[in-house]
């Protein structure tokens, strides 16, 4: 009967980065949004709150969002939760088809190898999101007990009732699929503010992560330091001008190379691993930039001539449906897909 009765109630979907807060709600069926709204965070802030008990930061971060932030209305106090990729650490891996019947102790043995941290100190979760006869292809996630427990425990401070918890590059993940051919294999390229998440996802799952530590803001301060011009100058340049051909092209294609090449590396380490451990011949076919630092104009033909693959800045808005609601500004869109792919989580979804 709970079942039944909790597989009726609304979810709103939560974000929670280490620069900002995301919250939206969305009819799955239609993907009809109904409500949304963010705040922007200190991110030494953020990571004490995530690392310590008892930081009320995050707590009363998400009240105000609630109370005073809200675009349209919120009809629900039950949340599916975002949280940082790079807190986590997810993998896919295959088992042979014997193993289903000792799934979890197989699962628990590749986490202690692959994961640099004890598994007691972990919470770790997976699915199985292929099967034949020879094999299983298994997902895991693992995130570390002390930032799980603390943001669950300060959304709940918050009166909030969380009922799951995930990786935000999964609901990234699944608003492309839904949206941008993300059944095809594709790299996934997230420029957040201050960090980068990268993925594979093939057939609606995400396959393998990796990351690092540049985002749009790194942009913005090679821009500044290359050029000699203040941050609010080099935002206007990085959004404006970008790596598109003009005047200025030459001097802030060479200030964001650097950051560029980083990414690109770390680009081709995962593609390299899905291609060698993962593929099973199946050919890599897009490449996606989403994130609030996809607004870098020139970024998807950047990526298409340095990997020779075609490459572009998703734009999955034309699936969400605002209705009478204001939109988002366009320069804030790509903030809010991963609170989107969490928030797209029909209620049953969590439950079966």
């Amino acid at each position: 009967m709970s079942k039944l009765f909790y597989t009726d109630k609304p979810i709103l979907g939560l974000d929670i980065s280490h620069t900002g807060i995301k919250v939206m709600s969305i009819d799955p069926k239609k993907w009809a949004v109904q409500g949304y709204g963010s705040i922007d965070l200190e991110p030494l802030r953020v990571k004490e709150s995530l690392e310590v008990q008892d930081k009320p930061y995050l707590t009363d971060n998400i009240k105000l969002l609630m109370n005073e932030k809200i675009i349209g209305s919120i009809n629900s106090k039950r949340v599916a939760v975002a949280v940082p990729t790079a807190r986590s650490f997810s993998r896919t891996f295959a088992l042979p088809s014997a193993a289903g019947k000792t799934l979890r102790e197989a699962v628990m043995l590749e986490a202690e190898q692959y994961i640099p941290i004890p598994a007691s100190s972990l919470y770790i979760d997976y699915q199985v999101i292929e099967r034949n006869k020879k094999e299983i292809t298994v997902l895991m996630s693992a995130m570390t007990r002390v930032v799980i427990d603390n943001i669950v425990a300060s959304v709940e401070a918050a009166g909030l009732q969380p009922i799951l918890v995930e990786p935000s590059i999964l609901s990234v993940g699944r608003v492309l699929t839904a949206t941008e051919r993300g059944d095809l294999p594709t790299v996934v390229v997230d420029i957040g503010p201050a960090s980068t998440d990268i993925a594979i996802l093939d057939s609606g799952s995400i396959r393998v992560t990796g990351g690092l530590a540049i985002g749009g803001n790194t942009f913005t301060l090679d821009i500044a330091k290359k050029l000699n011009v203040a941050l609010e100058n080099a935002h206007q340049l990085k959004v404006l001008n970008g790596l598109n051909a003009g005047p200025r092209q030459q001097k802030l294609t060479a200030a964001l190379e650097p950051s560029l090449q980083r990414i690109l590396t770390e680009v081709k380490k995962v593609v390299r691993y899905y291609d060698e451990r993962i593929s099973q011949d199946r050919k890599l076919e897009q490449l996606l930039v989403v994130g609030s630092g996809s607004n870098l104009p020139g970024i998807g033909e950047y990526f298409t001539n340095a990997l020779v693959m075609p490459a572009r800045v998703a734009s999955p808005w034309q699936k969400l449906d605002f209705g009478k609601i204001q939109e988002p500004p366009k320069q804030f869109r790509p903030r809010y897909i991963a609170v989107a792919g969490v928030a797209s989580i029909p209620p049953k979804g969590i439950w079966t």
